[in-house]
């Protein structure tokens, strides 16, 4: 058994992550919710009528390792387009639909695996039936999707501003409207661009339903800045075992938005695809470039989706602790050579020169080996 298949739960109770009971919901081929893994989202940003571009984008999101992909609906020329990016697309779509219930209709009866709506913008009773209706016709999932500045007028007069309070209040007013309409397979997200306001409302949602959420701080910034704030705001509902899917809404290309998912997940021992790579901030006592070692390790490493864990340490000092608890490591040392590691062990040493080459191989060896013991264990299942 390598390091990264031992649960570290389970001798570790302070690394627990209890999650929060909910109801499971299908999403195409996909459950969300109950002991699901949490997936990860992202939206596509290309014009939707232009089924090539969107298509383009998606396949690059699914190589990054998106569960969900959405697509926004704003007219008629997109839904159109949707059959055509469903069919090409090998991960469950959701389509997003604002305000004309029609597009809602349409999308379903395309191939989207999940509407995402708010209720109160279709329009009159009748018409939420009809999407209704539709997504029942067409086995397809709705998301109820409150935004904090997008707030019913009513709850604005009544609360003063957009407060967790307001945006409970019209999450449940919406996910009545589905279940009186004997509608059940919703999930449920309250996002908000303060991270302080998002996490707050979504801890009292989960208090109030048992649907499952989908996380995200909407309109986080740029990679950075907004890799920085999503992490503290899923993270902290993650953390106290909140979320049962999540986005993170960066103004970068969707792609990226996928890894940062993931690396949140896998920093908090939730999702483990791919390679986890620990490194040191590196100091004077570094016997390598860990810095740039290290980033062309993420770019040569990024097609891996096993999940391996990775030390890169530039010396002696913290290198052999850091390897004892990962599948690989490297730890570097002097003259120009450093100590590789093998399932916490010293194995032998490499040359600075070759030693970007050899982790690769080595990391593509173990994933070639973990991919076929995966399958052998499917097949005789």
């Amino acid at each position: 058994m390598s390091q990264t298949d031992k649960d570290p739960r389970s001798v570790r109770p302070w690394r627990m992550i209890e999650r929060r009971a909910t109801r499971t919901v299908r999403v195409g081929g996909l459950e969300v919710g109950g002991d699901a893994p949490i997936s990860v989202q992202t939206m596509t940003n290309t014009p939707t009528a232009d089924a090539a571009a969107t298509i383009a984008q998606i396949r690059r999101c699914e190589e990054a390792g998106a569960d969900l992909i959405r697509v926004s609906c704003p007219d008629e020329e997109s839904t159109a387009a949707f059959r055509q990016i469903a069919r090409a697309a090998t991960v469950p779509l959701i389509a997003d639909i604002h305000f004309h219930y029609k597009r809602g209709i349409e999308a379903a009866e395309a191939g989207a695996a999940c509407l995402r709506i708010n209720p109160g913008n279709i329009g009159s009773m009748d018409r939420v039936k009809d999407v209704v209706q539709a997504a029942r016709d067409n086995d397809c999932a709705i998301r109820i999707g409150v935004n904090a500045g997008s707030l019913e007028r009513h709850l604005l007069e009544k609360y003063g501003e957009p407060c967790p309070e307001a945006m409970v209040e019209s999450a449940l007013e919406h996910a009545r409207i589905l279940e009186e309409l004997d509608f059940r397979n919703y999930k449920i997200s309250v996002k908000a661009s303060d991270a302080f306001l998002t996490v707050a409302a979504y801890m009292a949602l989960a208090e109030a339903t048992d649907a499952p959420l989908h996380l995200g701080v909407t309109e986080a910034g740029g990679l950075r800045t907004g890799t920085v704030k999503s992490s503290i705001g899923i993270g902290s509902l993650l953390w106290a075992g909140i979320g049962d899917t999540i986005r993170v809404s960066l103004s970068a290309e969707p792609e990226e938005e996928v890894k940062v998912g993931f690396d949140i997940l896998k920093s908090l021992g939730l999702r483990t695809r791919g390679v986890n790579i620990i490194a040191c901030p590196s100091c004077a006592r570094q016997g390598f470039d860990v810095i740039r070692t290290v980033e062309k390790l993420e770019q040569r490493l990024a097609h891996i989706s096993e999940p391996i864990s990775l030390s890169i340490i530039g010396c002696v000092v913290n290198g052999p602790g850091e390897a004892l608890m990962t599948d690989l490591g490297f730890t570097g040392g002097g003259a120009g050579r450093g100590k590789m590691y093998v399932a916490g062990r010293p194995d032998h040493n490499v040359s600075n020169e070759e030693m970007i080459d050899h982790i690769v191989e080595m990391v593509e060896t173990r994933a070639a080996q973990m991919k076929a013991e995966r399958e052998q264990a499917t097949a005789a299942e």
